[in-house]
């Protein structure tokens, strides 16, 4: 995830006039490692490098659309609630109301008919709550799954996660249970043993930022499938999922150079996280398979913040060969990039082509609207239920770490000089 706090993101929003990222994994190369379902076309700048990045799912050439007026859902693309409310043209909250059916709020009948509406276009997925399909006598205890997060408040993507869970749980018919430990070992212990006291079917152990875990002992012992979200572990005792960020730091660097552009600088964050050296190691690879010659004076390294972004630019731009182009390692230091060449008077994408990571909220309110990539916590939330429920009870061979997809969201950023 990318630190920072909400104060922050506010502050960003301000400055910018409307303008996440995830720890990683270690980047050693591993050959136990295996990724997600299908290859990217991006797999031979893996190999190269030894990585086995061979599941991760095709970030060739699936392009989505963000721009303003398309009722067309794009291949691909995630559909929020708040892209329903935009072609709905009402509230987010509205949109909410009408979906869920919450009860007790008045929402005229044309009102809630233009929401349904919007949302059958878009294909956002309404009232798939399957669990009314096996009805449960009083004296039934609810099948549960249990989420055990180390922190949801600080950034959205563990709601997400969350969310992505609780559609896959309520398809079967699973209640899911929500546990914040704040990475306090007896908290945690006593939240694992209250799960299982609860009779859990399964159990998620998940983190925030995308990193190493030591699984606590007792779920070695649950006898209960247990997967990890968003972090893995040496021994591979459990199925992991976590983000493909060296494909996605690749995807992102391509992008700039199919386009045309052949000096590009990167903007990474805090080096310390694997997700920064993972997306940095993806922008070498897709250098190096376009034979561009890498320039350590092109890549600076930022903290994930608006201002890291602002100075990291304008370092840049002072150079005596600028960059045609910048990668910005997420959408918040893209934001402070955004600022920087308007101050010096640079047009995006006429002057400079600029591409974000993580598609935050804010990425569609800049202007022009940032092209970026997009993390897949929601797809990861889901498939660790699949997994889940479809894993041995007691299996103990060595599982993969699977990786999804960060897919491009194509808008308006980057200037296509070919």
């Amino acid at each position: 995830m990318t630190r920072g706090s909400q104060d922050g993101m506010a502050n960003t929003t301000r400055s910018a006039g409307g303008g996440r990222a995830a720890g990683g994994r270690a980047a050693d190369p591993d050959p136990d490692r295996a990724e997600g379902p299908a290859a990217s076309e991006h797999a031979a700048a893996e190999r190269n490098t030894g990585e086995r990045d061979t599941g991760e799912r095709n970030a060739g050439e699936r392009r989505q659309a963000g721009r303003p007026g398309s009722r067309r859902r794009p291949v691909g693309k995630r559909v929020t609630m708040t892209d329903v409310a935009r072609l709905a043209e009402c509230s987010q909250s509205t949109v909410s109301v009408v979906v869920n059916g919450t009860a007790g709020i008045h929402i005229s009948k044309a009102t809630r008919q233009r929401v349904l509406k919007a949302a059958r276009e878009l294909g956002y997925e309404v009232g798939q709550r399957q669990v009314g399909q096996r009805q449960l006598g009083p004296a039934t205890p609810p099948r549960q799954i249990a989420v055990l997060f180390d922190r949801i408040a600080t950034s959205p993507e563990a709601v997400v996660s969350i969310d992505g869970a609780r559609d896959a749980a309520w398809t079967t018919g699973h209640v899911l249970t929500v546990c914040e430990t704040l990475n306090d070992p007896e908290m945690e212990g006593r939240a694992i043993d209250a799960v299982l006291h609860n009779g859990v079917e399964a159990i998620v152990y998940a983190t925030i930022m995308t990193r190493k875990v030591e699984v606590p002992r007792a779920l070695y012992a649950a006898g209960v499938p247990v997967v990890l979200l968003n972090c893995y572990s040496d021994d591979r005792a459990f199925p992991s999922v976590e983000p493909g960020e060296v494909a996605g730091g690749h995807r992102a660097t391509d992008e700039l150079i199919r386009a045309g552009h052949r000096r590009i600088a990167i903007i990474t964050g805090e080096l310390w996280m694997d997700a920064a050296r993972d997306r940095l190691k993806g922008y070498r690879q897709a250098l190096a398979t376009a034979d561009i010659p890498y320039d350590p004076e092109l890549v600076r390294e930022g903290n994930w913040q608006f201002s890291a972004g602002y100075a990291q630019t304008h370092a840049l731009m002072g150079l005596r060969q600028p960059p045609q182009a910048i990668f910005c390692s997420n959408d918040r230091m893209a934001v402070g990039c955004y600022e920087a060449l308007k101050e010096r008077g640079l047009a995006i994408p006429r002057d400079v082509s600029v591409i974000g990571y993580d598609d935050e909220e804010v990425a569609r309110h800049l202007s022009p609207q940032l092209t970026t990539l997009v993390l897949p916590h929601r797809e990861m939330g889901r498939w660790a239920i699949e997994r889940a429920l479809s894993h041995p009870r007691l299996a103990r061979d060595k599982h993969p770490l699977t990786k999804l997809e960060c897919p491009l969201i194509e808008r308006a950023s980057i200037a296509y000089l070919k």
